[in-house]
């Protein structure tokens, strides 16, 4: 098989949803068979709305942005990326922007949609896209955070750095941040491919 031929996905016989947590949960149980012939039921996550954003803020060619905030799942600052919801009607390009006014205190002009990760994709639908922003320039919205997020400057060629740090250790922003680094080494001959 080819790596840029993935084999016939299964056929869906059934799909049955389930709601938990006042409808903030959703369960899908789907009824699969593969081409092999295999039946086999599956559980899955399925996200509520249009999915969410992360965003690579780059004030300079060599810097990207990072925020500490309060993470209650590990009970204790964390460093990453600024992120969140893309809300109804809204495209990725807007969440991102909207997101990094309101997380950094900054606005991108020039915006592009690099990729969509994925935080489980064997049992969870949800994507979040992310999206570099460059040609900063300040300007703060509201958000909904309970406290001022710090931001912090962050050099490229010090990620090694942050690889093994205790407090940055949300994975989309550990893969983005990668991904952005070579994108930015590699960028002519990529948007040259495209």
């Amino acid at each position: 098989m080819s790596i840029d031929k993935p084999p016939k996905l299964p056929i869906i016989h059934e799909r049955e949803m389930q709601e938990f947590g006042d409808g903030r949960f959703r369960i899908e149980r789907i009824d699969l068979e593969f081409s092999n012939g295999a039946r086999r039921h599956f559980e899955r996550h399925v996200g509520r709305g249009p999915g969410a954003v992360i965003v690579a803020a780059m004030p300079d060619p060599e810097t990207i942005l990072l925020i500490r905030e309060y993470a209650a799942g590990t009970n204790r600052y964390e460093l990453g990326l600024p992120r969140g919801r893309i809300d109804r009607g809204e495209e990725p390009l807007e969440a991102a922007n909207r997101e990094l006014k309101e997380e950094a205190g900054f606005g991108g002009r020039k915006l592009k949609l690099l990729r969509a990760l994925t935080l489980a994709p064997t049992y969870m639908s949800h994507q979040t896209w992310l999206i570099l922003a460059e040609d900063l320039y300040p300007e703060r919205l509201p958000g909904d955070e309970p406290e001022e997020l710090e931001v912090i400057p962050w050099r490229l060629d010090r990620l090694h750095e942050l690889m093994l740090r205790e407090d940055c250790s949300e994975g989309r922003s550990l893969a983005a941040m990668y991904i952005v680094r070579d994108y930015i080494a590699h960028r002519e001959e990529l948007e040259r491919a495209e």
